[in-house]
């Protein structure tokens, strides 16, 4: 089967370069971010980045938004956030004396959940259905959500106090899980030598939402062989049955493994790597370097795991050990 990428247009394979030179006027380093986040906004898999304060991640989120000739909304969760805060409510006008749906902030095509874990149950829910969704009802109007959409949300992992972590079923919803860590030492001295006293820089507007939703459509036809469907089917059958895959020692530390979503989304992330890095076809790496942010929230640990202080990265990487690369 032929590559698609002989008959793309050069602007479409220019378009996540294009987008990362400009996020990089103002951002520093943190390229795996970026680079995870433009695979979230090409593909209309929502991301949920996780590490401590003062990592960019707010910044990153914005400057995406900024770059694209899209809509963004922030919302800073708390405590007290009401579901009616994200998604609107019906609000009487007393000319007319009918009542009318006024839209929250998810009625934008980019959407930054801060903290997501501040807010309560009730609250996540109402986000994670209108991801899921795509649409949104209020007072028995259902509104449709402007393509693409993209919810990014945030969390620490540090501070638990006065928190609502996310069920599994609902952080399943996030196609990507990051962790965010702390940059290296010349890249955290050329932040404090950007940023230090200084107001962000200013960026251009370099993609449209049409270009983003071809794109979407380019990638979905990206070329796969048969034999890398067959090797991401059986990463994800391991993290259930581990012992028919030679590693019948992680079966006391796994509770649940992936969901079919995990193939999904991997499949498709895996055609999104290997389009921004200007290939037409799939190969083992662009699966390799996804597997971990798509499966570290699907592979539930067990109290054992707990106890002997695995990880659900460390399982993942010892799946990716045992597989058969094809």
């Amino acid at each position: 089967m032929e590559s698609t990428s002989a008959h793309s247009p050069p602007s479409s394979r220019e378009l996540a370069p294009r987008i990362k030179r400009e996020l990089h006027k103002r951002v520093v380093g943190q390229d795996r971010m970026i680079d995870r986040l433009l695979i979230g906004m090409l593909t209309g898999g929502h991301v949920l980045l996780e590490g401590v304060p003062g990592l960019a991640k707010t910044l990153t989120v914005a400057s995406l938004a900024d770059a694209l000739d899209v809509s963004f909304q922030r919302i800073q969760f708390t405590p007290d956030l009401l579901p009616a805060d994200v998604v609107g409510t019906m609000i009487y006008n007393q000319n007319t004396g009918e009542f009318t749906a006024k839209r929250g902030p998810i009625f934008a095509q980019v959407v930054l959940a801060d903290e997501i874990n501040r807010a309560p149950p009730k609250v996540q829910s109402a986000l994670l259905e209108a991801m899921q969704e795509k649409q949104v009802t209020i007072g028995g109007e259902t509104f449709r959500l402007e393509e693409p959409f993209l919810v990014l949300a945030t969390q620490n992992p540090i501070e638990q106090e006065g928190t609502y972590p996310l069920p599994e079923a609902q952080v399943d919803r996030f196609m990507l899980k990051l962790r965010v860590t702390y940059p290296d030492r010349a890249t955290e001295k050329e932040i404090m030598r950007r940023m230090a006293g200084k107001a962000p820089e200013p960026l251009d507007t370099v993609a449209t939402a049409g270009e983003i939703l071809a794109a979407r459509r380019e990638i979905a036809e990206l070329y796969m062989d048969e034999k890398i469907t067959d090797y991401i089917v059986d990463l994800v059958h391991a993290s259930r049955s581990p012992a028919e895959h030679g590693v019948p020692g992680l079966a006391h530390l796994i509770e649940y493994g992936a969901s079919p979503r995990a193939s999904i989304f991997l499949a498709l992330c895996a055609r999104a790597h290997a389009f921004i890095d200007g290939r037409g076809y799939v190969l083992p790496e662009d699966v390799k370097a996804m597997g971990p942010d798509v499966l570290r929230h699907r592979v539930i640990t067990t109290y054992e795991a707990e106890a002997e202080e695995v990880t659900s990265d460390d399982i993942v990487a010892r799946l990716f050990e045992a597989v058969e690369v094809p």
